[in-house]
């Protein structure tokens, strides 16, 4: 060193910064990179995507090549700043303390926290290009890692340590979830709002999207024709359940278009509606949601009865329903129950029945009333007050203030809903 000129020194030091940079801003743009993202950029060919994912298969080696690399260069700068300090200033202590610490100095900043800062926040950028050199760089250094490597795998195997039986980090639902949550500047919404449905909708049972008994349109055979007939003519579905004086005597399932043909042929009559019924098939209460549209897709079927334990009626299901979790309400929904509304007034305020699903309820108002328990907003009600109302009450759930407005038969017939604070709002969907 003593034959090179002072500037000739100083650059070389620099130039050895500048390589620790490199390896430590590697790094951490390596272990940074979205393995996701970069198998989808070796889909689309980009440059040096290929190598970097070829590289990241090996990190024990990878890792071992920089440390290896920046370790020694980090301890080769101090010794050479000290022999130029040395044939500088001599043995003056003062002098080697403030070139020590200037050496650390300039270490910590240009070779490590800067170039890691750097490579963690465009970890693309600059992992992809670096691979490029990294990569024959781990083969000219392979005798070199395998001889350190030795070591290391010794010490593993004296802690009890087998890197071989890490399992491999998948992402959970929730994970999965909140990134979806946190990409909003990249998935338009509505799309957004699929996605968490979907993931939702693993969840659920058939019971959750069903049609109530309530509000099923269904045929009675023992009613006079000319009321069967009127109401056929102004059904707004394609199938009909069918039974005979009880409804959970149900006898089958009519096709309307079948039916309003035997008509224009002037042969309806009770006996050949029950001649084109089909039969119906019933799905116990608590069948996963899953299931049951692999069920329809399998089978073709487009409807489903719900029954209980004790073989009684709960609803109906169809793939509509389970679509709607996914994608919203359909234009062609069977109109709603007389005097109800599907969004908020300028008041903020909303007259709903009883018998409208919980789950409805939250995705039309944008409300989180709880699903868990029971299905209406009825039964909601009646299980916050553990009692049946005898008047007006008022009562306020999941920071939705409601105010009963009807009663009838043992349950609550209508409510009156007021729009949530906006904080409050925000503090529940958080």
């Amino acid at each position: 060193m003593e034959s090179f000129p002072l500037w000739a020194q100083l650059s070389l030091i620099a130039f050895l910064l500048l390589l620790s940079g490199f390896f430590s801003i590697s790094e951490a743009s390596m272990l940074a990179l979205n393995r996701h993202r970069l198998k989808h950029l070796i889909k689309k060919g980009v440059f040096g995507a290929r190598t970097t994912h070829r590289l990241l298969k090996h990190t024990e080696k990878l890792l071992s090549v920089i440390l290896i690399g920046n370790n020694l260069i980090n301890t080769l700068i101090p010794v050479l700043t000290t022999a130029i300090a040395l044939r500088t200033f001599g043995t003056n202590n003062l002098a080697l303390s403030i070139t020590t610490g200037g050496v650390a100095f300039l270490i910590i900043v240009f070779s490590e926290i800067t170039p890691k800062i750097i490579g963690a926040a465009w970890p693309e950028k600059i992992a992809l290009p670096a691979s490029l050199a990294l990569s024959p760089l781990m083969r000219i250094t392979r005798p070199l890692v395998w001889f350190v490597n030795l070591f290391v795998s010794a010490l593993l195997r004296i802690l009890r340590l087998d890197t071989r039986k890490a399992k491999e980090h998948r992402l959970s639902i929730d994970e999965l979830r909140t990134i979806v949550l946190e990409s909003a500047h990249f998935i338009p919404h509505k799309h957004r709002s699929i996605l968490l449905n979907l993931f939702d909708l693993e969840n659920l049972t058939v019971d959750d999207v069903m049609v109530p008994r309530t509000r099923i349109e269904a045929l009675d055979l023992e009613a006079p024709l000319e009321m069967l007939l009127q109401q056929l003519d102004t059904c707004y579905h394609n199938k009909l359940p069918v039974y005979q004086g009880d409804t959970d005597r149900i006898l089958g399932v009519l096709q309307v278009r079948k039916a309003l043909a035997a008509r224009h042929g002037h042969t309806l009559k009770h006996e050949t509606l029950r001649e084109l019924l089909n039969e119906p098939y019933f799905v116990p209460s608590g069948t996963p949601v899953f299931q049951q549209l692999q069920y329809f897709q399998e089978n073709q079927q487009r409807m489903c009865l719900i029954v209980n334990e004790y073989g009684e009626m709960l609803g109906l299901v169809t793939p509509e329903d389970i679509i709607e979790e996914l994608i919203g309400e359909f234009t062609t929904t069977m109109p709603r129950t007389s005097g109800t509304c599907t969004d908020w007034n300028a008041k903020g305020e909303c007259i709903v029945a009883g018998s409208m699903p919980l789950r409805e309820l939250n995705r039309l108002l944008n409300l989180q009333l709880p699903v868990q328990g029971p299905k209406t907003l009825n039964g909601l009600i009646l299980e916050v007050l553990r009692e049946i109302p005898d008047g007006d009450v008022s009562l306020q759930i999941n920071g939705c203030r409601m105010e009963v407005m009807q009663i009838d038969h043992q349950t609550v017939k209508t409510i009156k809903l007021f729009r949530p604070p906006q904080d409050s709002a925000n503090e529940m969907n958080l």
